[in-house]
């Protein structure tokens, strides 16, 4: 199974803030009750556990420490591997900082186990890293809160430049959190082992050159206050999407699981229509309708024959009539730009107030007519990629800014915004944000979009929310494309693939496993 590296249906799907972190190990240490020095063992061992997993025979450890509690984390660490006989280098990061209660008293423990401590004061004091040893990044942790300087910066460009093989603690020394670190001075690591759950800054795309792949290692952080803590952002793991999932009842009948319109198509553009379509029919819309220009009806009837036809003008979708009969609508792949296409949105947007997929050029022609946003039906879903979100929203200064810009428009305009990508994106109009785990680079072409558009609708004509469309459609989409380049290659596989694929995925929901 081929699944993003800290997807382990772990325990906990809210993601919380780095302050929101450090109060829920105060809460840990003051309710469990466990000392602070206690649960920054457990942390240590957890990270030593993993390292002798992953290197059994004996290494070469260079450990860079800060003078916080991430230094005292690395200097703990440092001690576990020097009792099991490896060879450890500490380096100890002097730059003024006042040094942590746990970080002394970590220090003091390390010195009875070795004497290979060292102080870094200035750039005299670098060391050449030989190419075999493994580094160990323990210098700044989620507490930073202003990019790096100095000695500081100093010391992790010569990391970065001198070696390779870079383990993180909890996080890449210079990378925040919460909010963009694009102009620091930041480690690049080749694995950052984190705890618990998996920090914002590790699910957005500037910041994959520093983390390498993520290790999520549970160190058992109080249950009561993930239970009672508030979260903005979440991560759809696959017990969430079981309580989504809605099976077939017996009794049932095509109509039970309703009809779904998706207009989509022009001339040379029939394969966004064909694949929007068989989606929405292979996710388990009852009846499906397409509605296309008339070029395309011989290519539908005999690529979708479980589809039913409308045509609407010769070579590209004109305004209809009404739509006002199908359970769910979408609205854009394949159709083009061409000026009566605002005329088609704003028939399609009137004749219904439930809510649609709006998808592909129909976002591009908001775009260029922003009034179109707002006539979209209650609890609409728009689902751009990167490009087309900024037409429609205006750019970004980096990726954290995105998504608050997302979650704003989805509440000014009452809408659900599907931001795909990897760990694709979905804002909420109630102000919540939904990362997707799975799915993979082999998505990333042509028609995948399509396929999703497809999927969301064919669940929202099967009574699902919205919102459940939404984040049930998404896992479904890219669960698919896991399984197809499991089987086929990441580089091989195409959107007709992921379609493949859905039944597939259907039974590893239904059945409870993840894989």
């Amino acid at each position: 199974m081929v699944f993003p590296p800290f997807v382990l249906y772990f325990q906990y799907m809210k993601l919380f803030s780095a302050a929101q972190i450090k109060n829920w190990d105060a809460y840990t240490i003051a309710n469990e009750p466990v000392s602070s020095l206690d649960l920054m063992e457990r942390a240590a061992a957890a990270c030593f556990n993993w390292l002798q997993q992953q290197f059994a025979a004996k290494h070469l450890y260079y450990i860079f420490c800060g003078k916080g509690n991430n230094g005292g984390d690395g200097l703990a660490i440092a001690r576990l591997l020097a009792q099991q006989k490896h060879q450890v280098l500490v380096y100890i990061l002097e730059n003024g900082n006042e040094a942590s209660p746990e970080f002394t008293a970590n220090l003091k423990k390390l010195d009875t186990v070795t004497f290979n401590i060292h102080t870094i004061k200035s750039k005299d004091d670098f060391v050449a890293i030989p190419e075999d040893a493994l580094v160990i990044d323990a210098l700044f942790g989620t507490g930073l809160n202003k990019p790096l300087e100095n000695i500081a910066a100093a010391l992790v460009a010569h990391i970065n430049k001198s070696c390779k093989n870079v383990i993180a603690i909890d996080i890449p020394s210079g990378l925040f959190a919460d909010v963009s670190s694009k102009q620091n001075t930041v480690i690049t690591a080749t694995v950052t082992l984190s705890f618990q759950q998996p920090k914002l800054a590790f699910l957005l795309p500037e910041n994959e050159l520093h983390c390498g792949k993520v290790e999520m290692l549970d160190i058992g952080l109080h249950k009561k206050f993930y239970a009672d803590e508030q979260a903005v952002f979440n991560w759809t793991k696959h017990t969430i999407i079981e309580d989504i999932y809605q099976p077939r009842k017996k009794f049932s009948h095509k109509g039970t699981y309703g009809h779904a319109a998706i207009i989509a198509g022009s001339y040379g553009m029939m394969g966004a229509a064909i694949l929007s379509t068989s989606a929405c029919l292979r996710s388990g819309a009852g009846k499906l309708t397409g509605i296309i220009p008339l070029c395309g009806y011989t290519i539908m009837q005999t690529a979708v024959p479980e589809a039913m036809c409308i045509t609407s003008g010769e070579n590209f979708i004109e305004p209809l009539q009404s739509i006002n009969n199908f359970t769910a609508v979408a609205i854009g792949p394949g159709i083009g730009k061409y000026t009566s296409h605002v005329n088609l949105l704003k028939t399609v947007f009137e004749a219904t107030q439930k809510p649609i997929v709006v998808d592909a050029d129909a976002l591009n022609v908001i775009a260029d007519n922003n009034e179109l946003l707002a006539m979209l039906p209650p609890y609409s879903i728009l689902t751009p990629h990167p490009k087309e979100f900024e037409n429609l929203f205006g750019k970004s200064e980096n990726d954290f800014e995105r998504l608050q810009l997302a979650l704003r428009k989805s509440k000014a305009y009452n809408c659900y915004i599907v931001l795909k990508g990897h760990n694709s994106f979905i804002s909420t109009p109630e102000g919540e944000g939904y990362f997707n785990s799975t799915g993979n680079a082999g998505m990333a072409t042509a028609g995948s979009g399509d396929v999703l558009t497809g999927i969301i609708t064919g669940l929202l004509a099967q009574n699902y929310s919205p919102k459940e469309a939404c984040i049930f459609g998404v896992y479904l989409h890219g669960l698919a494309g896991d399984l197809a380049a499991e089987k086929l290659s990441q580089e091989a596989m195409i959107a007709g693939d992921i379609i493949n694929y859905v039944g597939d995925a259907f039974k590893i929901i239904a059945n409870k496993n993840p894989g």
